[in-house]
């Protein structure tokens, strides 16, 4: 766009009047339209530099077309139409779906419709941010549009994935041009935590180079997957079942009990010196935290145990009788507990099993697994694989899977949550020969060998960065090049991104079997 400028043509191309925008606070269109002001002068004053001509910007002529309301409830064909439209950028509100309040869950329903007006089954888990990428899908149909939002970036991870993105490329056609993967932004405001963003841009073309960024480095891809990932776009479902043949995972055993079946280390010894018996059926009860952290805690697991035995323990009959009027309380499938008082939700104690945290700290490079037995109840906050082997537990403990890992799982903050169905069933595992399976037999036992050098530690501090012992570093990084062979990985030059580039195309062929 040209206007005249002193007798001649006028090289200002660009002014703010050519932007639109959607602001529900009041107070905050005013400051954005003192902002580009501000913004156009500044520009003025360097294109005067360029031009070596006076350019008159007071008193001043332009203005913002900054329209007051909820960008999700205004029509934005109303507010600019879509054929003068060439981008939409936007930082939509960072609102995780557990934290939208009333008006913004009416506002998801409003939006995450299907062809048909009904509501995406998935809208309860998907976040608020997410009602800005269908909206610009919408609006961007038939045009040459590009859209680019700063996003929480749990919309790339995880199950979200799927509800997110597989309607916005199957229904609307939407192509990732460029993103900016993962990064920390952090608020001026002390009391603010850092949120954890991503930066997608987006059209219905796909033309043009793609571009990666990460920690300030770009990189062009063929093609950009909704996890931000160089590789083909794939989506990684819920699973029930393992994608290969390996044993099955679960998850751990849910007391609800309303805590009076747990005994905290700090009341052990009295419990056990009040009621002696009662330690015969007494184990140790763990969940991520007392795994990772080695802080013991413990449960009566009163599984066979008959009603004379228990009758003769006043001190575990009380706690019993307590356990009965909590689920009493509770909601209706709590109550229905309550003819079991005995008995935790799930009574899983398999003999010999692996033990997977649900969270683990997004500082350590691999999330710690172990091996437990019988003597131990693991929680609901444990993934278990009863059938699990020192083959099987060299290759989770793997750089391979941790990088898969990264790539599908979500997040709890920043936290790694591991997921049983999204991360452990569509995995795609490798197919050693008698070999390389022993090597990794053998690698995954120098982990666990290396870990006993230091039994006064706990995982956390083991797996610690910083603190991490050379001869536990030396047992990963060796049974990481023993899984990457079995792989048929390159061990010297393979990057995390191009092995999980590698997996999707594995996961992509196992499905076509399935």
């Amino acid at each position: 766009m040209t206007f005249g400028f002193g007798g001649e043509l006028d090289p200002i191309k660009v002014s703010i009047h050519q932007f639109y925008g959607i602001e529900i606070n009041d107070f905050a269109v005013a400051v954005s339209k003192a902002a580009l002001w501000i913004a156009e002068s500044q520009a003025l004053q360097e294109t005067e530099n360029i031009v070596h001509t006076r350019i008159e910007f007071l008193p001043l002529k332009s203005y913002a077309n900054i329209v007051e309301g909820n960008a999700l409830r205004i029509d934005w064909g109303e507010v600019i139409p879509k054929e003068k439209c060439a981008y939409i950028i936007g930082n939509p509100p960072f609102v995780g779906y557990t934290y939208r309040n009333d008006a913004q869950k009416e506002d998801t329903e409003n939006i995450w419709r299907d062809e048909n007006g009904k509501i995406y089954k998935a809208i309860g888990k998907i976040d608020y941010v997410s009602c800005w990428h269908f909206k610009a899908a919408q609006f961007m149909q038939d045009t040459n549009i590009r859209a680019a939002f700063v996003s929480t970036n749990s919309i790339t991870q995880g199950e979200q994935v799927v509800s997110i993105w597989k309607p916005l490329m199957e229904r609307f056609s939407v192509h990732i041009d460029f993103a900016w993967r993962t990064f920390r932004w952090g608020s001026e405001s002390t009391k603010e935590a850092h949120v954890h963003c991503v930066i997608i841009g987006f059209s219905v073309m796909g033309e043009g180079a793609k571009y990666l960024y990460s920690e300030g480095h770009r990189k062009e891809a063929a093609n950009i997957s909704p996890y931000l990932l160089d590789s083909p776009t794939v989506f990684i479902e819920n699973r029930n079942k393992p994608l290969c043949s390996v044993p099955d995972m679960t998850t751990g055993n849910r007391p609800a009990d309303g805590g009076h079946l747990i005994i905290e280390s700090s009341d052990y010894a009295d419990f056990i010196k009040k009621e002696p018996k009662a330690k015969e059926y007494i184990k140790e009860f763990m969940g991520s935290e007392e795994f990772i952290n080695r802080k013991p805690r413990y449960c009566l697991w009163l599984v066979g145990v008959s009603p004379s035995v228990l009758k003769s323990m006043p001190l575990v009959m009380k706690r019993v009788e307590a356990c009965r009027e909590a689920r009493l309380k509770g909601a209706p499938d709590r109550q229905k507990l309550a003819d079991i008082p005995t008995l935790f939700r799930e009574t899983k104690n398999p003999n010999h099993f692996i033990i997977v945290p649900k969270v683990s700290s997004e500082r350590r490079r691999y999330v710690p697994m172990g091996f437990q037995t019988s003597n131990v109840i693991a929680s609901d906050l444990l993934f278990i694989i009863p059938e699990g082997t020192l083959y099987h537990f060299g290759v989770l403990e793997s750089n391979v899977h941790m990088s898969w890992m990264r790539a599908v799982a979500g997040r709890l903050k920043s936290d790694y949550r591991y997921s049983k169905n999204i991360v452990y069933n569509n995995f795609p595992w490798p197919n050693p020969d008698e070999k390389q399976k022993a090597a990794i037999e053998k690698t995954a036992q120098e982990i666990l060998n290396a870990r006993n050098l230091y039994p006064d530690s706990s995982l956390a501090d083991l797996y610690n960065e910083a603190l991490m012992p050379p001869e536990l570093r030396k047992a990963h990084q060796a049974n990481d090049r023993a899984v990457m062979e079995a792989y048929g990985f390159s061990v010297k030059d393979m990057t995390e991104a191009a092995c999980v580039a590698e997996l999707m195309k594995m996961y992509q062929e196992l499905t076509k079997k399935v």
